[in-house]
């Protein structure tokens, strides 16, 4: 599902208490299942995977886990559901993600 994303800079508006906006660059669209741990080397499991939504939980060695949700609205708009561990403290969030063309360098 995630393939089917478009390519390049996306605009995250969360909800729940968090609040606010930010912006990740995608390349593949698995950018969206690690956002509280970033770049960090993770070890997922697929839980479900479906044409309009998947289910990944990760682990993070030393760093704490998650468990991601996104579905797809079409392939410029997705929600996303994520909660976990991240340095030793819960975290919970819901998202929206949008396409919001070429990424910002």
């Amino acid at each position: 599902m995630l393939d089917k994303l478009e390519r390049g800079g996306w605009e995250l508006t969360f909800r729940n208490d968090e609040g606010g906006r930010d912006r990740v660059c995608l390349a593949t669209g698995r950018e969206l299942i690690q956002l509280r741990h970033a770049g960090l080397k993770c070890k997922s499991t697929v839980v479900t995977d479906s044409p309009q939504e998947v289910t990944v939980q990760y682990s993070c060695p030393g760093n704490g886990y998650g468990r991601t949700n996104i579905r797809r609205e079409s392939n410029q708009l997705v929600q996303i559901d994520a909660q976990g561990i991240e340095n030793g403290l819960p975290f919970a969030f819901a998202a929206e993600a949008r396409w919001a063309g070429s990424c910002r360098r």
